[in-house]
């Protein structure tokens, strides 16, 4: 269905701005395009009253102002925004003087933030070329190629060749109305392309995490990656280890958490990213993507992503904790069972030991909030008491404040290992929706199990390993 709309807005937009209704304009950049108000389907209605606001203001004070990148790409698809960007001659220092509410963010790439409450309007400098810039202040690279620092301002001709990808290099200006072109974007949005501007691999090179956007917009958008923008991915996707895990986690809810999930978790296998992201699942993949021969934890990945966007299409609320929980399972279980074989712990002991160094590992390219990670950790530890069900465990698992993201997990694992779980699945979801007269005749009815051996204590396993933090 939603393939379908976005066909649908795709041929309207072609229908709107075939060549011979587009009027270009004398310019001194050759490739400028401007579309007139009466050719495009922008309207101020669509757009943020604070991103108004900055627009107005800063032409006001005499500086140039224009919408840029997503969120005029989306608006001429026809689709809302999530946020508004705003591009500027103005220097940050100029800008704050401009806005009381404005904070300056950013040492790579310096930022004005305009704050209207829980609104943030995101104001950059045009950007200008690093060629001839020798102060390591504004412009500096790394070894392998990367913009440590990308402070060198410029005109918006050198700013629109500086934007990643041909679709995301759109003005707006709120002046005349118009939307000016300067990369052919709107030729590629027409075709339903993703093009880097410039050479792919030198712009990779700068920024690595190009490559997950360019999957992202190619998924979000039912777009094709341009050959040779698509070439240099895999044999550049190490770059990612260079990115701060700070950011690769704010770029994996991007990618894993705004309705297309599934197809960016396709996109990022094929181009060998998601175990850069990922390397203790990939460790656990199988050869070959081909269907039927896919793992427990291939198909508990496959079925969150896709549960997760059915959710966010139905405008229901998901849980980065929840998502991560279930990506992680299957590692943790070959964790705690080379423990347990290894040390002669207890499952229970050996699942502590595993839920920690699991994460622990995970976090070294993903940086998990710690308000996250614990959320993890209470929903890995209920899946065991989820399965002890007796006296008054029941009870307390069920009024447990995490206990509906266990029983998903609980559900999930379920529908993919089958046996046992089915019953004890469906033991939980018949449980949470009867009375309390029944749920005590649940518990009573529960056929009882011997209790387990004791074995070796998590304890004398730390001390062994020389990790005892008493």
């Amino acid at each position: 269905m939603f393939k379908q709309i976005s066909r649908f807005y795709r041929k309207l937009f072609r229908s709107q701005l075939q060549p011979k209704h587009v009027a270009v304009r004398e310019s001194s950049t050759d490739n400028l395009t401007i579309i007139p108000r009466k050719q495009h389907s922008i309207s101020r209605q669509s757009i943020s009253e604070n991103a108004l606001k900055v627009l107005y203001r800063l032409n006001k004070q005499g500086y140039e102002a224009y919408l840029v990148g997503g969120c005029v790409r989306d608006l001429l698809l026809g689709k809302r925004p999530k946020d508004f960007d705003v591009t500027t001659n103005a220097t940050p220092e100029q800008i704050q003087k401009v806005f009381r509410n404005c904070r300056l963010v950013g040492r790579r790439f310096k930022l004005a933030h305009i704050l209207f409450g829980k609104e943030i309007i995101e104001v950059a400098t045009f950007r200008g070329n690093h060629e001839n810039e020798k102060n390591p202040n504004t412009s500096k690279r790394s070894q392998n190629g990367m913009l440590l620092r990308d402070n060198v301002y410029g005109t918006i001709e050198e700013d629109a060749k500086r934007r990643d990808f041909t679709i995301n290099s759109l003005y707006y200006s709120i002046k005349d109305f118009t939307v000016r072109d300067y990369c052919h974007g709107l030729s590629d949005l027409q075709n339903g392309i993703v093009r880097l501007i410039g050479d792919p691999e030198t712009r990779y090179r700068e920024d690595p995490v190009r490559m997950l956007r360019a999957i992202r917009f190619a998924a979000k958008l039912d777009l094709v990656i341009e050959k040779s923008s698509a070439e240099p991915i895999k044999h550049l996707a190490p770059l990612l280890r260079h990115i701060p895990a700070a950011r690769l986690f704010d770029e994996s809810l991007k990618l894993f958490q705004t309705g297309k999930g599934y197809a960016c978790y396709q996109l990022l296998r094929e181009y060998h990213l998601f175990g850069q992201l990922f390397p203790i699942i990939e460790k656990l993949f199988t050869p070959t993507l081909n269907k039927g021969t896919s793992s427990n934890m291939e198909r508990i990945i496959e079925q969150v992503l896709k549960n997760t966007d059915y959710r966010i299409e139905n405008n229901k609320g998901v849980n980065p904790a929840f998502l991560f929980s279930a990506f992680l399972w299957y590692p943790l279980n070959e964790l705690t069972q080379n423990l347990m074989q290894e040390s002669g712990l207890t499952y229970h002991d050996a699942f502590s030991v595993a839920c920690s160094d699991i994460l622990h590992e995970q976090c070294k390219t993903i940086a998990i909030p710690r308000r996250i990670t614990s959320v993890i950790n209470d929903i890995w530890h209920l899946q065991i008491r989820l399965s002890k069900r007796f006296g008054k465990r029941a009870f307390s698992v069920y009024e447990h404040n995490k206990f509906r993201a266990a029983y998903d997990l609980l559900e999930l694992r379920a529908s993919i290992e089958k046996g046992e779980l089915l019953e004890q699945a469906k033991w939980w979801d018949e449980f949470q929706h009867s009375t309390s007269e029944v749920q005590h005749a649940m518990v009573k009815n529960l056929p009882h199990k011997p209790k387990q051996r004791k074995r070796k204590s998590v304890r004398n396993h730390r001390k062994k390993n020389g990790v005892d933090k008493a």
